[in-house]
């Protein structure tokens, strides 16, 4: 029962996280108004709003103008849930389930803003680094750390570290190319990352995310020839594998 109340409120919450991927990016509150179709600006009534059920029910169209609606609004609520369900059995109840939940639903929202958009507002990168250093105090086990103080220390060390690092990536990319090379969003990201990760797990983010992004990065360059690549979505997927397997790559690595 419990399982299925989980996944309930995965459902629910990637409902809210659509919200928050269409409105911050257009510097919208994202508690008001009501949700209304893009297309004819109707309000949804309660029994179009319930996740994935009315998007099959309604086959991806507004009741009103029948304008089509994406399928991301579905997909961001099944993957939410997926989620959600998948750290509950990982974590298990408790603290450290609620902080991972959060941090996935913001990575996910992150993930599909910078895709939409090319944006990762600062309500989720700056806000999501504030719960980090909030995480890193309350499970400091996670960090491997004796105390809160040593988990704190490696979470701020490394939230700056992840923004330096790629602030320093961005100048010689702007220094070599004679163009801006990398965004102020993806920074703000791998610091949010830093302070979830701590030491030395932002360094496995900044090594592996250009890795996941190379392929994504020539397809777009050689076939659709486009000149930029939004970066979030590899940071975010980097930074959500080390979160859960971290210390199983160090261990591999490092023995």
């Amino acid at each position: 029962m419990a399982d299925f109340f989980m996944v309930l409120f995965g459902l629910a919450a990637g409902s809210f996280l659509n919200v928050v991927i269409h409105r911050l990016p257009r510097d919208q509150s994202v508690i008001h108004p009501a949700s209304a179709c893009p297309a004819c600006s109707q309000a949804i009534r309660w029994q179009d709003n319930i996740p994935v059920l009315s998007y099959v029910l309604l086959g991806g169209r507004c009741r009103h103008c029948r304008a089509r609606i994406s399928a991301r609004y579905a997909a961001v609520e099944i993957l939410n849930a997926a989620l959600w369900f998948f750290l509950w059995k990982h974590s298990g109840p408790g603290i450290e389930f609620a902080f991972s939940a959060l941090l996935f639903s913001l990575l996910l929202a992150i993930v599909f803003t910078d895709f939409e958009t090319g944006l990762i507002p600062d309500e989720l990168s700056l806000g999501g680094l504030a719960a980090g250093l909030v995480f890193a105090a309350l499970v400091p086990g996670h960090f491997a750390a004796a105390d809160w103080k040593g988990a704190l220390i490696s979470s701020v060390t490394a939230a700056l570290t992840g923004g330096g690092l790629l602030y320093l990536t961005g100048l010689v990319g702007q220094l070599l190319f004679r163009k801006e090379s990398m965004g102020m969003g993806d920074m703000k990201l791998l610091a949010m990352l830093g302070a979830f990760l701590g030491m030395p797990g932002v360094f496995f983010v900044f090594l592996i995310a250009p890795i996941l992004a190379l392929p994504a990065a020539l397809f777009g360059r050689l076939v659709r020839k486009e000149e930029t690549l939004p970066f979030g979505p590899y940071l975010a997927i980097a930074g959500g594998f080390i979160f859960l397997w971290g210390s199983e790559m160090q261990i591999f690595f490092w023995g």
